[in-house]
Formats: structure tokens, sequence, C-alpha cells
């Protein structure tokens, strides 16, 4: 089974959405075989890449940095959201952190990484604005050796 990962910026520009979205669907499409997506759900790139991969019927995994996660979504939308893709995950991996602090959510993009065999980056290639942001899961999957393909545009930036 072949395995990949997200790690990806919560807010993306409406400029680069469109973009994104095709990056995601190439870099699902073809792959001999069962795959597995692993997620943590997380609003944007997050659950943009759980929807694409499960419409391409990957197993999805998904990675709960902490048992108050729920807590962090803005609003009842987002937790539906949340709660929609959760139902549908053939796994979850729930990490042991009591609070979403950016130690647990640096500890689930490290899981991630360190399960996939390749891990996609919704990322304008900027430092982390926070320990666990997606240059510091970019950086740690890299230093694995990890194959990572970043998908984004050039000269557009996250709010």
């Amino acid at each position: 089974m072949k395995r990949i990962g997200v790690t990806g910026h919560r807010s993306i520009p409406q400029e680069v959405h469109a973009h994104v979205l095709e990056g995601l669907k190439a870099a699902l499409c073809g792959h001999e075989g069962s795959l597995e997506a692993l997620s943590s759900l997380a609003v944007g790139a997050d659950q943009l890449f759980a929807d694409v991969a499960l419409a391409h019927g990957a197993e999805l995994t998904v990675v709960i940095p902490s048992g108050d996660y729920e807590a962090g979504f803005a609003d009842e939308a987002e937790l539906r959201q949340y709660r929609m893709l959760k139902a549908r995950a053939a796994r979850e991996i729930r990490l042991d952190f009591p609070h979403s602090t950016d130690e647990a959510y640096f500890a689930a993009g490290a899981y991630i990484a360190d399960h996939c065999d390749r891990l996609l980056a919704v990322w304008d290639g900027r430092p982390a604005r926070g320990l666990g942001g997606t240059g510091d899961i970019v950086a740690y999957a890299r230093g694995l050796g990890r194959p990572v393909t970043v998908i984004w545009r050039d000269g557009v930036e996250r709010d």
C-alpha cells in the first residue's frame, strides 16, 4: 500500500485554491494498487486533501493531535466538516496530548511524515508561524529523506 501524507496551511487564498485542488488531484491520480492518505483534518489543506483522497478511493487515516482537538475549530460548520471526514476514515490515530499545543501539532505532523512514503505540502515556502507549522513539518520530512511535493503558486502568500 502506498501512503501519502499531507501538511499545509489552514488558510488557502482564493487565488491559489483551484491550483492547490488540481495539484492534490494530480498527486493522487495514477497510483497502482491501494492508497492510504494520512491527515490531521485541520481546516484548509488537510481537509481538502482528505476529501480529494477519499474521492480517489484512498483509505483515510486520521491523526488526532490531542484530546481537545475539536475545541480548536472556529465554528459549527468547520467542526461538522471535520466530523464528517473523520467518520469516513478507515483508521484513527490519537496522540497522547491532552491539549492542542504547538508540541501536539508538531507531533501529529511528525507522525504523518514518519509514516508516509511521500508528503504533499500545501505551502508557500515561508517559515512556520509556530512550532508544528507547515515549514517545520516540511523540514522534518526532508530531514528524514522523505520525498516532499510542494503544491503552491509562486508569488502568492497566505493570509
